[in-house]
């Protein structure tokens, strides 16, 4: 009985002794809180007027540039979180559409497409030549959707000016479902300080935007009952499992063979190559589907006469000897083809855009040291926005924007995929599925889809393979548009496809107005 009494006192003794320091501790960290939320940085803002000349017509525009703040569900600061606003002075809110565009990486900021084909000023790069001698251009952008759309360029954490405060850390947001509700929970949020939730609204992503545009159309209906007009996606990755070779999987070889192929035709490496590049990438595909497939899947089983059939079609379609192709075990990541392609021209090709081509590094080396395209046309772009974002839309901060933080070495590529009921995610995403749901969900949904020809990062082949394998009703099908373009990933760049690109986004636009 006394053991029992000292046990039942013991709780009473300890909790009198520590209240005082409970109630100490308790007010130390309030003040830590209030202190930490003194220290998150103010937001950046800065408001101007600006103007595009489009088809003849002066748009008169409110440019809004700076950072959102953005809290949790318990209201505690957890982001500031970059963006540019392009709005159509004296438009109707209501009837207007606005367009979310965001970049890839992931870690990628929204600079590309912005200063490359939506923002009022482009950047002039000479397609095809390095872009390094300064003084560097931007120009009036007549290839601007902005006659059609308010446009809203978007920098996930991590990359511009957008980083994570208070208690929130980076990697809260790196990973697909962390990206993806943070970009949805700033669409939801824009839309109501702006007064947009009755204008028709549009996604635009390129490259990993494709997989983030997947689940934020999803994520949008599903959290914020926000039903997108359309989706657009630019030269988009959209499923881990078909868009990358050098895994230990068969398909994404497949689905790279056609843009080999075509890089091969451009760079006239190959044998009695055809006039049309159309004709020859017909044949490419056939091969790939009904020759180079079959053999892969058989793998060790395939007979020595079907081996030799596709290593002949592999030298025909790309002009690297079967040989090579036969110690290589039919499967050759871009990486490697960009090297090995133009190897006795001691020359290398670029994987962004594959026309690029400079000097090779190491000449006896497996895979390519560098990617042309950056360097041709990086400094470029950073100079020209970084000049027209602190000088002309007046963002005055001494931080460096982060055009690319590399974020995909720390990326979590888990995805809560809908309808999988096996797993809580899957380990790598494949957001055409959460494409596919909101489809069904939102039948008036439209989806555009422009890709480029010479794209070794997303190649054509991959697009054409998820959107074949859309789980969507026929039905549904005729509320897809697919163009294509005789360049690469950043098909804006070049001048025929920039004038298309506008034109194509244009009509989709429009067609959505109807």
């Amino acid at each position: 009985m006394p053991r029992l009494h000292s046990l039942f006192l013991l709780p009473l003794l300890t909790l009198s002794l520590v209240s005082p320091l409970v109630g100490a501790d308790e007010a130390a960290a309030t003040s830590a809180v209030k202190t930490a939320v003194a220290e998150i940085p103010e937001a950046l803002h800065a408001e101007s007027r600006q103007r595009v000349k489009i088809d003849g017509k002066t748009i008169d525009l409110k440019a809004t540039a700076g950072q959102l703040l953005m809290k949790n569900d318990q209201g505690e600061p957890i982001a500031l979180f970059g963006y540019t606003a392009y709005e159509k002075e004296g438009a109707d809110r209501r009837t207007r559409p606005v367009l979310f565009a965001y970049n890839g990486g992931p870690g990628s900021a929204s600079m590309w497409l912005h200063m490359g084909i939506l923002g009022p000023q482009r950047t002039v790069v000479k397609d095809g030549d390095f872009a390094t001698k300064g003084p560097f251009r931007r120009v009036n952008n007549e290839y601007s959707i902005l006659d059609r759309a308010d446009v809203v360029m978007i920098d996930p954490v991590g990359t511009g000016f957008s980083v994570a405060v208070g208690e929130a850390k980076g990697e809260d947001f790196w990973g697909v479902d962390q990206d993806i509700e943070s970009v949805s929970d700033f669409i939801a949020r824009w839309t109501t300080d702006n007064g947009r939730w009755q204008s028709p609204k549009y996604l635009l992503g390129e490259s990993y935007g494709g997989i983030r545009s997947g689940g934020v159309a999803y994520q949008l209906l599903q959290a914020h009952s926000i039903a997108l007009n359309g989706v657009i996606l630019v030269s988009p990755y959209m499923d881990f499992a078909a868009g990358n070779a050098g895994l230990a999987m068969d398909l994404p070889y497949v689905n790279y063979f056609s843009t080999y192929a075509a890089t091969a035709w451009y760079h006239e490496a190959v044998d009695d190559r055809p006039d049309d590049l159309q004709t020859f990438l017909r044949q490419a595909e056939d091969f790939a589907a009904n020759v180079y497939a079959p053999v892969l899947f058989k793998g060790a089983s395939a007979s020595a006469q079907e081996r030799q059939q596709v290593l002949q079609g592999m030298e025909r379609f790309t002009g690297i000897s079967a040989e090579y192709w036969d110690r290589a075990n039919l499967r050759v990541d871009e990486g490697r083809f960009a090297k090995e392609l133009l190897r006795d021209r001691r020359q290398t090709t670029g994987r962004i855009d594959s026309r690029f081509v400079n000097d090779g590094l190491n000449h006896i080396g497996e895979q390519f040291t560098y990617d042309p395209f950056f360097p041709a046309v990086g400094p470029a772009f950073v100079a020209t926005f970084n000049d027209y974002y602190r000088e002309v839309l007046g963002v005055k901060s001494d931080r460096k924007y982060i055009t690319s933080g590399g974020l995909f070495m720390r990326w979590d590529n888990t995805h809560a995929q809908p309808g999988q009921t096996q797993y809580d995610k899957v380990p790598f995403a494949n957001t055409a599925v959460d494409l596919a749901y909101t489809m069904v969900q939102n039948p008036n949904m439209r989806l555009l889809v422009q890709q480029g020809y010479y794209d070794l990062a997303t190649p054509y082949g991959a697009t054409d393979h998820f959107l074949n394998h859309l789980p969507i009703p026929a039905r549904l099908r005729d509320h897809i548009t697919v163009e294509h373009y005789e360049a690469g990933h950043m098909m804006y760049i070049h001048p025929p496809s920039m004038e298309k690109f506008r034109g194509d986004l244009a009509a989709f636009i429009d067609a959505g107005q109807e």
